[in-house]
């Protein structure tokens, strides 16, 4: 099992140096670039802003049922939404998410690319299958996911101010308090940075499992398994090194 892991690293890195090898024609990744960021990125937009909607309201309630108590500032519950928004839900968690929804589809569709010898035709006409597929997917997922991650604390804190309107569970006026008491600027500041991290993680891994596909269809669909795994156990294991290194 230890020589398969360190097989599987070494081949992963090989492929990693021929993604970053110089493109030829600048113009055609620059197309390509853009595409993938509609693809991968505006494309999540949705299903971000839905999950952090609904977990930013679930959050507030949770907190504001369970510790409830004359003893703590009414702010309390803001001032803690505020920070697990922050620290860990829109940065790990949204890309945990994300490995499962643009993870899978990076590794099908170089999978399927592989099994119908699509790769292998580029190869034939002299093109670095390798960067013209994969590093387009990782630059474009390295600049759109911090974005998305802006989108997810909004919505998340939209989603508490909705218990405040709606739900009666909490005066808006304390909610405000709580988000903006004792404001850290770093923790934004280290959310982008590990956000950097996993799309580099989701882009690169699934982008691995699918190039390396042998075999037909079936193969693919463990391929895409195996990739959103894989992404999932390495976020979290980054993670919790980042969260030291950071100091969070």
């Amino acid at each position: 099992m230890i020589a398969e892991g360190l097989e599987t690293t070494g081949k992963y890195i090989l492929l990693m140096k021929r993604v970053f090898s110089r493109p030829e024609r600048i113009r055609v990744y620059l197309k390509q670039y853009v595409k993938e960021i509609e693809q991968l990125g505006i494309n999540s937009i949705g299903i971000v802003l839905l999950i952090s909607l609904f977990i930013g309201a679930v959050i507030t309630i949770q907190i504001k049922l369970n510790i409830e108590s004359p003893w703590m500032p009414r702010w309390t519950v803001g001032y803690i939404t505020r920070e697990i928004m922050l620290l860990e839900f829109s940065s790990s968690i949204m890309c945990l998410i994300l490995a499962g929804k643009v993870g899978s589809n990076i590794s099908s569709e170089i999978g399927s690319m592989r099994v119908t010898q699509q790769i292998d035709a580029l190869e034939i006409m002299g093109v670095n299958s390798a960067s013209f597929l994969i590093l387009p997917k990782i630059l474009a997922l390295v600049t759109i996911i911090p974005l998305l991650v802006t989108f997810s604390i909004c919505a998340g804190i939209i989603g508490a101010y909705c218990t405040c309107w709606f739900g009666g569970i909490l005066n808006a006026s304390d909610l405000s308090y709580g988000l903006q008491y004792n404001f850290v600027e770093w923790y934004a500041w280290s959310s982008f940075i590990k956000s950097l991290f996993f799309a580099f993680i989701i882009a690169s891994v699934s982008s691995f499992y699918g190039y390396s596909v042998k075999g037909g269809s079936i193969e693919v669909g463990k391929a895409s398994t195996d990739s959103v795994v894989s992404c999932s156990v390495l976020i979290l294991f980054s993670d919790l090194i980042l969260t030291n290194l950071l100091k969070l």
